[in-house]
Formats: structure tokens, C-alpha cells, sequence
């Protein structure tokens, strides 16, 4: 279990990108994680999407995801991110939106590390809301030092 202070200090985002808000479990083997984003109203993006109905934007789910894919590989290489380095998208597969994500919900983020290669991670990763599928996709990342 990690909670928001730990979250902190190994991830460099910050309000309102910051869409992690604790670790549920991270497996033995550093394989797979467990996190949770609490969905409230006063979410910046709430405002305009959509005013009369709520909804959590998709490529906003899809970040929380890509934040816990980075929190697992961080665990997994004993890596701290610091102001040198940024972790990176570089890609996203089968995306899949299976129910909306409102305000109140509670979106449990469930990524596993299907491969680590040459600095290249590989995820299959889903959200879920009430144990119901909410959204999935494979998702590819890599950390990049820069100057």
C-alpha cells in the first residue's frame, strides 16, 4: 500500500493532472498494481464535460492509468523520478470505454506489466467502477532523460 505522500514523491505530477490518490497493493512479484482514483465533483474537467452530465473524459481515465503503469514500473527498477527524467506515453492499443465514470465514483486502477524491454514497458491495464469495466487498453511507456 502507498499512500499520497509516497505517490508524491515518486510521480512529478501535481494538481490537477495528478490522478492517482493511493496504492491498494502492488504483488510480490512487482508484476501488477492496484490504485485508486476517488472521482468528486470539483474535478477542473467536470465544468465543461458535460455541464448537464458529469462524465469522466476517457484520455483523463487513460492517464490515471499510464500514472499507475508508471508507479508499478518505478517499483519494479527501485526508481525515483526526479527533475531529469519524464515518463512517457508512447503508446496506446485496443482503448476500449465500457460505462461512465461520474462524479462519486471510485475508479479502482488495475494494470498488470505484460512485458519490460530495452527501457520499453508494456501494460494491459483496466479501470474499474464497482467491479464493472469502465475502461481497458495495452498501454506502452518509457522513462527519458532530459536535459
Amino acid at each position: 500500500m502507498m499512500d499520497i505522500h509516497k505517490i508524491l514523491e515518486l510521480l512529478p505530477h501535481r494538481y490537477p493532472i495528478l490522478l492517482v490518490d493511493r496504492v491498494l497493493e502492488i504483488t510480490d512479484d512487482h508484476n501488477r498494481i492496484r490504485a485508486l482514483k476517488n472521482v468528486t465533483f470539483n474535478e477542473p474537467f467536470f465544468q465543461g464535460h458535460f455541464p448537464h452530465r458529469p462524465v469522466m473524459p476517457g484520455v483523463m481515465m487513460l492517464e490515471a492509468l499510464a500514472q499507475a503503469a508508471a508507479l508499478l514500473a518505478f517499483s519494479t527498477r527501485g526508481i525515483v523520478s526526479d527533475d531529469k527524467s519524464v515518463y512517457y506515453f508512447v503508446g496506446i492499443d485496443n482503448a476500449r470505454f465500457k460505462r461512465p465514470v461520474e462524479p462519486g465514483d471510485q475508479l479502482i486502477l488495475d494494470v498488470q506489466i505484460e512485458r519490460a524491454k530495452a527501457g520499453i514497458y508494456k501494460f494491459k491495464a483496466k479501470g474499474l467502477v464497482d467491479e464493472q469495466v469502465a475502461v481497458e487498453a495495452d498501454l506502452m511507456c518509457t522513462m527519458r532523460r532530459i536535459d
